[in-house]
């Protein structure tokens, strides 16, 4: 088995590429190691001194530090994603709930602006998700209120340097150019 790593934008995050599917449906973004309990691969990664977030992807992991050097991370990151997927276990346990499950049911939206929401949902899954997603990270709708969108940073655009200018620069003017509704973006 052969895993490509990738930097990202966030110095603190990285993209373990196992060259095969880690989540067929949905994401799953870990914290803590209360978290990771729901995926035997998170768990074990967490299991790593370091070791800070996980987030899983439809075929890749990012994986988020704090001040340990990757130097000393990636050999048993790797270590531990290799032997997770040679042991046959699957990614998430029973009881997982995917990240976009808790996500939907805390949007809000006036149902006035429904339809401008979903061409804001339709723009963020076509042309932005898909970038984001070539990061380690995703970015998902919460939110539309008074000209304003709100949007979840996961992955490795939570805590991101330049995840405020991709906010702001990019997917702002990408809605404000097609939904002209949209005054601002902003994390929430």
């Amino acid at each position: 088995m052969f895993i490509q790593t990738e930097a990202t934008p966030n110095p603190a995050t990285q993209k373990f590429l196992p060259g095969r599917v880690v989540m067929e449906n949905g994401t799953a973004e870990f914290r803590s190691p209360d978290e990771a309990q729901a995926s035997p691969l998170a768990a074990r990664l967490f299991e790593i001194p370091g070791v800070t977030g996980v987030y899983f992807g439809y075929d890749f992991i990012s994986v988020s530090k704090d001040n340990a050097e990757w130097q000393h991370l990636k050999p048993a990151i790797l270590g531990s994603i290799m032997e997770h997927f040679m042991s046959g276990k699957p990614v998430m346990g029973d009881a997982s709930i995917l990240s976009e499950d808790l996500d939907a049911g805390g949007e809000f939206f006036d149902e006035a602006d429904e339809s401008i929401v979903l061409t804001i949902k339709e723009l963020l899954d076509t042309r932005v998700r898909p970038a984001v997603a070539q990061d380690g990270g995703d970015i998902t709708f919460r939110g539309f209120k008074d000209g304003k969108v709100y949007l979840n940073m996961k992955g490795s655009c939570s805590g991101c340097p330049s995840s405020t200018a991709t906010l702001k620069h990019g997917v702002q003017n990408l809605l404000r150019h097609f939904v002209p509704e949209v005054e601002e973006v902003v994390a929430a």
